[in-house]
């Protein structure tokens, strides 16, 4: 039996998602945190609620089964899916589209102000050689 806890968040709160696999069936099951859950909530979840928790029906597992694994293999695996791969909320990335939405407008502002000043520069250097030519 293979059991994985997938903890994502669903618009307004955190879930766990259950998936367990036998050797031919496949079961999932949801269990709602609310906010964002700390190790030993999700620890507690899994020692004291597992029992509880409602299976869905068994589906048929169309996945091959997997041969054993090296040690070391199976070991990197679990720190690559263990290691933090950026953003991972909705909220941080509604953040950080925010922030590449005002970054653009800074730039173009920016752009704008320089350009405006170039031009001044521009035209007072003119209006300075016309009356040079004049002789005032």
């Amino acid at each position: 039996m293979n059991i994985i806890l997938t903890v994502l968040y669903e618009e307004p709160y955190w879930v766990g998602l259950f998936e367990r696999q036998d050797n031919d069936n496949y079961y999932v099951a949801k269990c709602i945190f609310g906010k964002e859950p700390s190790m030993p909530e999700v620890y507690e979840v899994i020692t004291k609620n597992y029992s509880k928790l409602k299976f869905s029906k068994p589906i048929k597992n169309t996945y091959n089964v997997k041969k054993k694994v090296n040690p070391k293999r199976k070991s990197r695996e679990v720190a690559k899916l263990t290691t933090n791969k950026g953003i991972s909320t909705k909220a941080q990335q509604a953040l950080k589209q925010e922030y590449e939405k005002n970054k653009k407008e800074r730039k173009i502002i920016s752009k704008e102000v320089k350009e405006r000043i170039l031009l001044e520069k521009r035209l007072k250097k003119v209006q300075k050689k016309k009356q040079k030519k004049k002789g005032h």
